[in-house]
């Protein structure tokens, strides 16, 4: 098939279906993995689409769906996520945020006798049969690619709640210990459930330590806690320790590693 074939039905797939994998599309076209990679490459330098982790998206769509973030770095998210939910204790109120790591927290937290709200339609999925979790869904927008609830009747519900602990996810962590996101709509449900919560853990891999995004959610300073994993970049961690947060770094089979400092 010709470059230019190639390129039309690639643009095409992504108009209809949304962002797509590259190996979805390789098979699709039935070339290679580095063909297709180049072939997104050309079209991403002509301006015809977005390259996202993984694949690609549409124009002006560069948030890449969440069935492909949840596949990249498993491990290292369990890992969090294990760490992270050894701290809950029985008759907590918890706070999931929407993403990948807390979807991976909520499958830990089954079976505990704990209130868990949320805005993600993932953590519904892990949580929604288990007798022993009560679990709040926070109303609002469904953001299909994403599988969140966003928008005003999202952050009016936030604010009816008070919660012992809040599981924040990110995008991306700035050297400096800023907070980022890459979707604006989520950033306003973020920091109304910053409001709520007597404790703020992060929880990210080490990947996004630093990491990426445009719209900035908090500083460190409203941190207490972050779980990630043993690779993440010295520098930036220590704007959160420098702030008074704790920092665990948690890996796959190993006891987690407890960096403290206490506030």
């Amino acid at each position: 098939m010709l470059a230019r074939s190639r390129h039309e039905r690639i643009l095409a797939t992504l108009r209809s279906d949304g962002p797509a994998e590259v190996a979805r599309l390789a098979a699709m076209l039935e070339v290679s993995a580095a063909t297709v990679r180049r072939d997104l490459a050309q079209l991403e330098a002509e301006g015809r689409l977005d390259r996202v982790h993984g694949g690609a998206a549409p124009s002006g769509q560069s948030e890449a769906p969440f069935e492909l973030v949840v596949s990249h770095h498993p491990e290292a998210r369990a890992a969090v996520a294990a760490c992270a939910a050894s701290l809950v204790e029985d008759g907590e109120v918890v706070l999931l945020d929407i993403g990948t790591t807390t979807a991976a927290i909520a499958r830990e937290l089954r079976g505990r006798a704990i209130t868990v709200v949320t805005s993600s339609l993932a953590v519904y999925d892990e949580l929604g049969r288990d007798p022993a979790v009560e679990l709040v869904l926070l109303g609002g927008t469904v953001r299909r690619n994403y599988r969140s609830l966003v928008g005003f009747l999202t952050q009016h519900a936030v604010a009816q709640v008070h919660a012992d602990r809040l599981f924040l996810g990110t995008s991306g962590v700035r050297r400096d210990g800023g907070v980022l996101d890459t979707t604006a709509v989520e950033v306003p449900v973020k920091q109304a459930m910053l409001q709520v919560a007597d404790s703020v853990v992060l929880v990210a891999d080490d990947s996004k330590f630093p990491g990426s995004g445009f719209a900035r959610v908090c500083g460190p300073e409203v941190v207490d806690v972050v779980v990630t994993g043993p690779h993440a970049d010295d520098q930036t961690l220590a704007a959160f320790a420098e702030a008074g947060a704790s920092v665990l770094r948690a890996s796959s089979g190993v006891t987690p590693v407890d960096e403290r400092t206490h506030r």
